[in-house]
């Protein structure tokens, strides 16, 4: 099983002042993602209302590869990357494709790639709690080998000790 791409396309309302997908609707689009992602593996509405869990996420790390302009269609792609007892880290990718349904040519770079880090969490208890057996083996039946990208963080920015006019 492989979870479907997520198809949208770019608002005129999702434009920024550059002239470009602002990356607020980035987060949107990959938050879209999320969501299909929690349908497709059982994590849905039906699931949050019977038992109170869903999914919580913790940490994102966000590339922002190239500017998308208004009217491109986006399919993401979503990956597993690692489930255990009340956690899941998974990453999307962002491609721009040519049609509404289309898929990202195997070659394709992605736009955008987000990586995230989610738990398992009982609403009502307020606190993490293990997935069902059968989510849980779902999630890991997934699991696909992270992409090089995955598990960077952010680099520090190291001192600068000239002055500016020295």
């Amino acid at each position: 099983m492989t979870l479907p791409l997520l198809h949208r396309q770019v608002r005129a309302e999702w434009i920024d002042y550059n002239g470009h997908m602002s990356e607020a609707f980035y987060v949107l689009v990959f938050g879209y993602a999320t969501d299909a992602m929690m349908i497709g593996t059982g994590l849905h509405a039906g699931y949050r209302e019977s038992t109170g869990c869903s999914l919580y996420t913790v940490e994102a790390h966000i590339r922002y590869l190239k500017d998308v302009p208004e009217g491109a269609h986006l399919a993401v792609r979503t990956r597993l990357l690692g489930v255990d007892a009340k956690k899941a880290r998974f990453a999307h990718e962002m491609y721009v494709v040519e049609g509404a349904d289309d898929a990202p040519a195997p070659d394709a770079a992605p736009v955008a790639t987000t990586e995230l880090l989610a738990l398992h969490v009982d609403q009502k208890a307020g606190r993490t709690t293990p997935f069902p057996d059968e989510i849980r083996e779902r999630l890991t039946g997934l699991t696909e080998a992270a992409p090089e990208w995955a598990g960077r963080s952010i680099a520090a920015v190291p001192k600068d000790d000239q002055r500016s006019g020295s």
